[in-house]
């Protein structure tokens, strides 16, 4: 048998909340360079994530991948972490 590849798709974020049982918001950061003044923007947005361990603290950097909707906010869960915080 072959294995199954997923096509969902992950993102990478700082955790700036823990708070909340079963649950973390990360912070997602994209660059973005101006077309003319060629100055780099950066801009966030915060993602809820489902974290059924309550793994994850604050300043951790984390993978989550994108799944079904599991509350009115949350579309994504908590894939893996990548490095504690200090």
């Amino acid at each position: 048998m072959s294995e199954r590849v997923s096509t969902k798709k992950t993102v990478q974020g700082k955790v700036v909340s823990s708070v909340m049982d079963k649950t973390a918001v990360i912070e997602l950061v994209f660059m973005h360079t101006h077309p003319i003044f060629k100055k780099i923007t950066r801009k966030t947005k915060k993602v809820k994530i489902h974290d059924e361990r309550n793994e994850c603290n604050i300043g951790d950097l984390v993978i989550a991948v994108e799944t079904r909707p599991l509350s009115k906010f949350k579309r994504h869960r908590l894939l893996k972490i990548v490095e504690r915080a200090k």
